[in-house]
């Protein structure tokens, strides 16, 4: 019985988290999620007439002010899971989620806060942010498991590939997070931004899949630079082999 020669299964590089560089990248991912969950609280309609098919409305297109800078986090999220590993991550979520939850309760109770005599806003300010905590409760449900099945299926790519199919694992983990995360997020946040109807939802829901994995592949050359750039610059990243 012959033996075959195998060749040595690649190693699986992850950095330290305890780096500079690690916490500015947390520092962001957590300002985009604040930022996003306010934003989301505006409707956004593009386009004027009106198409569909059947009870699903195709035109206008329905989206809201998250769809802006949303998909960054999800950029943001393949860095840190790609350089840093899924334990990596995960903090970043957590971290991510106490402060989205942090920035809501503070609205809430400015909000209900007695407003000063010589204050005139305050229809203003309840309109716009009235509507956060269910942004943000549809934000939080969806983004804990867009994010862990987005790092997770990152992760476990990476440990089949090691250092190859960076960008194919970053399109996957990216389409199988944000699909699971926008319909959770629209399913528990159409109402919060006067959607009603179900037509208008499907649009409403496919339009923000296509839009965020859209961003993911157009700003794709970025990421990978980024990603590049933070493997260069992490001596710990090369500790499990040699470096390039």
């Amino acid at each position: 019985m012959s033996s075959q020669a195998t060749s040595p299964k690649p190693a699986v590089r992850f950095a330290s988290r305890g780096s500079s560089h690690y916490d500015v990248a947390l520092a962001m991912f957590c300002v985009v999620l604040i930022v996003s969950n306010i934003a989301a609280t505006k409707g956004i309609e593009i386009g004027s007439g009106s198409l569909t098919l059947g009870p699903v409305q195709l035109w206008p297109i329905v989206t809201d002010g998250g769809a802006i800078l949303f998909p960054v986090a999800y950029i943001l999220g393949d860095v840190i899971g790609e350089v840093y590993g899924f334990a990596a991550a995960r903090r970043a979520i957590v971290a991510g989620f106490a402060m989205a939850v942090l920035a809501s309760v503070t609205f809430w109770l400015v909000q209900h806060a007695p407003a000063a005599s010589f204050y005139e806003n305050q229809a203003a300010f309840e309109a716009v942010v009235g509507p956060v905590a269910q942004i943000v409760l549809a934000s939080l449900a969806g983004y804990v498991v867009g994010q862990f099945l987005n790092a997770w299926v990152l992760v476990a790519m990476k440990r089949r590939t090691a250092e190859k199919g960076l960008v194919a694992r970053l399109i996957a983990s990216t389409g199988v997070g944000e699909v699971a995360d926008t319909l959770i997020f629209c399913a528990i946040a159409a109402t919060a931004i006067g959607i009603t109807s179900f037509g208008v939802f499907l649009n409403y829901f496919v339009v923000g899949v296509l839009f965020k994995v859209a961003v993911e592949i157009v700003v794709m050359p970025i990421t990978v630079a980024v990603i590049g750039w933070l493997k260069r610059r992490e001596p710990t990243y090369w500790d499990a082999g040699t470096a390039p």
